[in-house]
């Protein structure tokens, strides 16, 4: 079996963290698609007028993109602020009691299964080394020099949403009119089986049933749409 080297467990912060933002993204065009489609198939229903289809996916796309991002912004933005915040108690409570943060680190060492003596002077060498990243890290679980930029959460989540929208929106206008309707369906349904199996993959969970999950969501997202749409144009709405 090949040991873990020394780089393997220095980036291996670094590697979650782009796992995370790579399931926000494949998370973020599995939205794009399933609401884009929900809207177009709908209109779809009602209408077979490309200029109606496109207005209707032009509008889906920009409103959820743009909600995405202020929301993924607001969210990060929070959790940021709630860092920053603990962070500065922290410095304060180094600044003000350091023995009693010493005593507080080494219990807390001590509470991962080190030794009484071993806690005391793996907290002295962190405390020496840098007091504030040794709390961060051990008690709050914070890297500070790793806090997320909401900006880059917006932005991510934009592109995500809008790469993911943008599927449905080009089915449902570029075919023949009699086209629209099966390209856009099966296109949307094999979009999400691949982001179904990423979304698995990047989760380390079992993709059979997530790709089941996230193609029967899409199938029903798009029959209750055109159900809806089929209905209303039929009666003149």
């Amino acid at each position: 079996m090949t040991e873990p080297t020394h780089d393997d467990e220095a980036h291996g912060g670094a590697l979650g963290s782009r796992l995370n933002w790579l399931r926000a993204a494949v998370l973020g065009a599995n939205d794009g698609i399933v609401s884009t489609a929900g809207i177009v198939v709908g209109v779809a229903g009602a209408t077979a007028d490309r200029n109606a289809l496109l207005t209707a996916g032009l509008a889906g796309l920009l409103a959820g993109s743009m909600s995405m991002a202020a929301g993924e912004y607001v969210s990060v933005s929070t959790q940021r602020d709630s860092e920053l915040a603990a962070l500065a108690q922290e410095k304060r409570e180094l600044k003000e009691q350091p023995q009693a943060e010493l005593e507080e680190l080494t219990e807390l060492l001590e509470r991962r299964g080190l030794s009484r003596e071993v806690a005391r002077e793996a907290a002295v060498q962190l405390t020496e080394r840098d007091a504030l990243k040794a709390h961060a890290s051990v008690e709050l679980g914070i890297d500070p020099d790793q806090l997320t930029n909401p900006w880059n959460a917006a932005l991510a989540s934009f592109l995500a949403f809008t790469v993911g929208a943008l599927l449905p929106l080009l089915a449902i206008v570029l075919p023949p009119s009699g086209w629209r309707l099966p390209v856009t369906v099966v296109s949307v349904l094999a979009a999400l089986v691949l982001t179904g199996w990423a979304g698995a993959r990047l989760g380390a969970a079992s993709v059979g049933p997530a790709v089941l999950r996230n193609v029967l969501g899409g199938a029903l997202a798009m029959g209750v749409t055109y159900g809806a749409g089929s209905l209303l144009g039929a009666v003149g709405v």
